[in-house]
């Protein structure tokens, strides 16, 4: 069989000298002694969807810790003079034009979707203010038409907050309720034991022993178990930015409004529940949704992060369900088709990963795929990657595929170089890189400009 040669476009002048120096394929691998593979077998074995989400989540890389100059300055307020998330250097020319552009677009009576996503699309500029509703438009939870959305708004926050007190409110509370709804208000408080109830006045929905599928103290004690998980994964959630950490009122409260959040759509989503990883896709949306600028804004952000994790997890949510895995919708699917994108553009690449190698895609792409690429890289430049995802009129799982093929692409001479054991890694713990060049790179394979 004649090997296909290594595609022209892999000699041009962008591979060997990108801007800057820091995103070649050259960079060396940082990573602690806790991130490096305990085993090969652990690696190699098959896993499944469903198991691999529902360990412990994978150790942090020098790449995800925001730098100094990153970081929020505090807990309570990440937005000010210096950008929205603390950066302590100004804005690039480029940045305060494309803000302009932004600004311009998005106080138009109706905006032009086409003309935003194509702005977000390299990525938004770190504005007080922007990203948060660019992101909401996106993701469908803003009409275009800026009269549309104060009702749009109040109707949707309204919404949530039913679906709280419905959900979230305690099974005694509930009892509680049901007894005044039965007119016995007046038998509580004169009874000497009014914080008791007399057995023949409980049914079976309000026993707190009932096994019935009506009774809500069952329910209450089901769902136990996910709400132990939830707690455990959102107060080890970006352990090193203190808005989600910390002993802060502050971050207590956003840690609060995050499980409300992931339990409010594991009761409303009872064929996925909760699954492990998915306290990871809600804060970026969270976090950029609690540092908007607007007072209104900030303060509802718990119900707007609501749907807009509902939107996006509704791509992306069959990749949960261990059922489908196999299937043309599942995880094992969208893996097949990054192994088929790397082949297309770099056959040479793909060839050597999957047949000299044997580094199964699934090794590394499981993890980049079902968690938006959060575990990759560091938590701001990922709201970077992920302005691209969501500019996709396609949905974000086409960019997130681009994205993947790109990352393998840039760093190709060094797995080009490796063995089965440095290739797993590598790219299990992929290097610093910067991400403009990233998405550039992503885009030119996607539009198919390189030939």
């Amino acid at each position: 069989m004649v090997r296909k040669k290594v595609p022209e476009w892999l000699n041009s002048t962008m591979w060997s000298t990108p801007p800057p120096p820091s995103s070649n394929d050259d960079v060396l691998l940082h990573h602690s002694p806790a991130t490096k593979i305990s085993s090969m077998k652990e690696q190699i074995e098959p896993i499944s969807v469903t198991s691999r989400l529902n360990s412990a989540p994978p150790p942090s890389t020098a790449s995800s810790v925001p730098s100094p100059s990153t970081r929020p300055r505090n807990g309570s307020s990440i937005s000010g003079g210096s950008g929205e998330y603390g950066k302590s250097v100004g804005p690039s020319s480029e940045d305060l034009s494309r803000q302009v552009h932004l600004t311009a677009e998005l106080s138009k009576k109706v905006i032009n979707m086409k003309e935003l996503r194509s702005l977000a699309l390299q990525s938004l500029p770190d504005s007080p203010g922007i990203r948060s509703t660019v992101w909401k438009l996106l993701l469908g939870y803003l009409p275009p038409e800026r009269s549309l959305w104060s009702t749009e708004l109040k109707q949707k926050r309204s919404q949530y907050k039913h679906y709280k007190d419905e959900l979230l409110t305690s099974p005694s509370e509930i009892t509680w309720r049901l007894v005044r709804s039965k007119g016995f208000d007046n038998y509580d408080l004169k009874s000497e034991s009014r914080c008791m109830l007399a057995r023949s006045r409980l049914t079976d929905e309000d026993h707190p022993l009932s096994l019935g599928k009506a009774s809500i103290w069952n329910t209450y004690f089901q769902d136990t178990e996910t709400i132990e998980q939830i707690d455990r994964d959102v107060k080890r959630t970006h352990p090193d930015i203190p808005f989600f950490s910390g002993e802060s009122s502050f971050a207590h409260s956003n840690q609060e409004s995050m499980k409300n959040i992931l339990l409010v759509f594991a009761k409303l989503n009872q064929g996925i529940r909760y699954v492990q990883g998915m306290n990871e896709i809600l804060a970026p949306i969270f976090y950029v949704f609690r540092n908007d600028p607007d007072e209104d804004s900030s303060s509802h952000a718990e119900a707007d992060a609501f749907f807009c994790f509902v939107e996006l997890l509704s791509g992306f949510r069959d990749f949960y369900c261990q059922q489908l895995d196999n299937s043309v919708v599942g995880i094992r699917s969208a893996i097949t088709r990054l192994s088929q994108l790397v082949k297309k553009h770099d056959e040479e690449l793909w060839r050597h990963l999957e047949i000299t190698t044997k580094v199964n895609p699934q090794f590394y792409a499981f993890r980049w795929i079902t968690l938006l690429l959060t575990q990759e890289f560091s938590f701001f430049d990922c709201l970077h990657i992920w302005d691209a995802l969501l500019s996709d009129p396609e949905g974000p799982l086409e960019s997130l595929l681009g994205i993947c093929c790109a990352m393998l692409v840039l760093v190709r001479r060094r797995l080009i170089a490796g063995d089965f054991t440095s290739n797993m890694k590598l790219l299990q713990h992929y290097p610093t890189t910067n991400i403009s060049h990233l998405l550039y790179v992503a885009n030119k394979l996607r539009s198919k400009m390189l030939v």
